[in-house]
């Protein structure tokens, strides 16, 4: 196998994270199998001298990897390919444009627009120092007048100015886009849980029924993040589809 100096490219230039783009173009050497099961990679402090980033970059990179179960580091034994997983992605679109789309004619309700430390995980995603003021949103999204989501969103305080009445009437990565807010990647997990009492009423859905849940944080300009978002779903209403291609 070549060196993966000669297979993995820094663009410098690029407004992606020198993280993310480590990060994708190994993901991509892992699952074409370019890197099989079991091959071990040299350390971080190694990696990160042959591509010319810092030791924090090669870091978070490789925690991304091993975080989506594409790399292993074991004491003694080093970082290794983990056995091949079918990866799944979607757009990075928001839900009012995915209804738009379908002609399913959206609707929302703002329940609440509030400013707030960012505490614990949203500090985290964010990346901001935790008890930094936030704008925090919640709204429930509505196709053909039946409720479908739940949306509870966090972002930076000062980032642009919004209102209920904006937020009634457009998707929020629109406003974002408006305000000259460039949306460049994300990164998201999609689970499962039961409702409670409280969301179940909102949402119309049976007492404990099955949501589906998604956490995205969407990058900027330089990787700032610019938002984090923690969504419920109806599952007997809404499912999240992937295209998939072999390689």
């Amino acid at each position: 196998m070549e060196p993966l100096t000669r297979l993995i490219t820094i663009d410098r230039s690029s407004p992606v994270p020198l993280y993310f783009q480590f990060a994708q173009q190994l993901q991509h050497l892992i699952e074409s199998g370019t890197l099989v099961p079991g091959t071990r990679l040299e350390n971080e402090i190694s990696l990160a001298d042959r591509f010319g980033l810092s030791r924090p970059t090669m870091r978070q990179a490789m925690r991304h990897l091993v975080d989506k179960g594409l790399l292993s580091r074991k004491r003694g034994v080093g970082t290794q390919v983990l056995t091949d997983r079918v990866r799944r992605q979607v757009e990075l679109t928001s839900l009012y444009e995915d209804l738009q789309r379908e002609d399913r004619r959206p609707r929302t309700e703002v329940l609440s627009m509030r400013t707030g430390p960012a505490e614990g995980p949203i500090a985290s995603a964010l990346r901001l120092a935790p008890g930094t003021e936030t704008v925090v949103l919640r709204r429930l999204r509505y196709a053909d007048d039946e409720p479908m989501a739940l949306l509870e969103n966090h972002l930076p305080a000062g980032l642009l100015d919004l209102t209920e009445e904006d937020l009634s009437a457009h998707g929020l990565y629109t406003l974002l886009r408006r305000a000259g807010i460039a949306l460049r990647s994300a990164e998201q997990t999609i689970g499962a849980r039961r409702a409670t009492a409280a969301e179940s009423r909102l949402l119309e859905e049976v007492r404990g029924g099955t949501l589906l849940t998604m956490e995205r944080t969407v990058l900027g300009d330089g990787g700032r993040p610019v938002e984090f978002g923690s969504h419920l779903y109806r599952a007997s209403r809404y499912s999240f589809e992937m295209t998939l291609t072999a390689s």
